[in-house]
This record gives C-alpha cells, sequence and structure tokens, in this order.
C-alpha cells in the first residue's frame, strides 16, 4: 500500500534523484532547490509525494497563476506503476487546486515521452491542437 503526503523541500534531493532515473522527465535550472521552494511556498499544499513502506516512489507538483493549474513532473517508479500511485497523485492536485476556485488545469508533455501522452490521454486528458506554446529565456542560460 502507498500514502500520499504532502511534498516539502525536505524531500527535493529524493524528487530530483526520481527524476533524473526516470527517462522522459527533463531537468532544467528551474528544478534547482531554491526555484522549487519559491514554487512550493507560492503554492502550499499543491504538491504530493508517494510512499511505500517509508521510501519515495513518486511524486507531482502543481500550481497555479490564479486562474489555471499547472501540473508539473509526475512521475512514479517503474516497479511502483499501475497500483493507482499516478491517479492519487494527480487527484489530490487537482482536488487542491479546485479547493482555490481552480477548474482547468494544464500539463506539459515533451513530445518524446510517449508514455507519458499515454497515460494522460488515458485518463481523458485532451491534446491541444488550437495554440502553441511560445517560450523566452531572459537572463538565463538555455536550460533554464
Amino acid at each position: 500500500m502507498f500514502q500520499v503526503r504532502p511534498m516539502s523541500i525536505e524531500d527535493y534531493d529524493t524528487v530530483i534523484r526520481l527524476m533524473k532515473a526516470t527517462p522522459g522527465v527533463s531537468i532544467r535550472d528551474a528544478d534547482s532547490r531554491e526555484s522549487t521552494l519559491r514554487y512550493l511556498e507560492r503554492n502550499p499544499g499543491l504538491s504530493f509525494v508517494a510512499e511505500v513502506g517509508g521510501a519515495t516512489v513518486g511524486c507531482l507538483m502543481a500550481g497555479h497563476d490564479g486562474r489555471r493549474g499547472y501540473l508539473q513532473h509526475l512521475l512514479v517508479l517503474p516497479e511502483h506503476r499501475r497500483k493507482g500511485i499516478a491517479n492519487a497523485l494527480v487527484e489530490r492536485c487537482l482536488a487542491g487546486l479546485e479547493a482555490l476556485g481552480i477548474s482547468k488545469s494544464h500539463v506539459d508533455v515533451l513530445k518524446t515521452n510517449a508514455l507519458a501522452a499515454r497515460y494522460w490521454e488515458s485518463q481523458g486528458w485532451k491534446l491541444r491542437t488550437d495554440i502553441d506554446r511560445y517560450s523566452v529565456i531572459r537572463g538565463g542560460g538555455e536550460n533554464a
């Protein structure tokens, strides 16, 4: 059985190790400890980790801009997949956002991450074809 609890900055090192060990997950400069702390403080109670026997086996971070929710870095270690962990993490994040009055959320999936695309589609999330996302980096490196 697994437990889901709010993520804190004390989980940072473990979560980064999970991210590095998960194919398809991109780690950017914006995933630094300092940036993660700022994100968690700005979006309290919206990011979660999943544990089995006290070991972290999954995570999902969520935040919002006041109108829309954004889910980031959903991952579950391969040996713990297909046990409802990802769904539980997503539900906790969406419920937290909904409690703040935010009913629409987005998730970005790298075009090369077919496994993630299949997961989100299987959960009823729709691939947007009506918009393109543009980005700019100011004052940072190419990996910002």
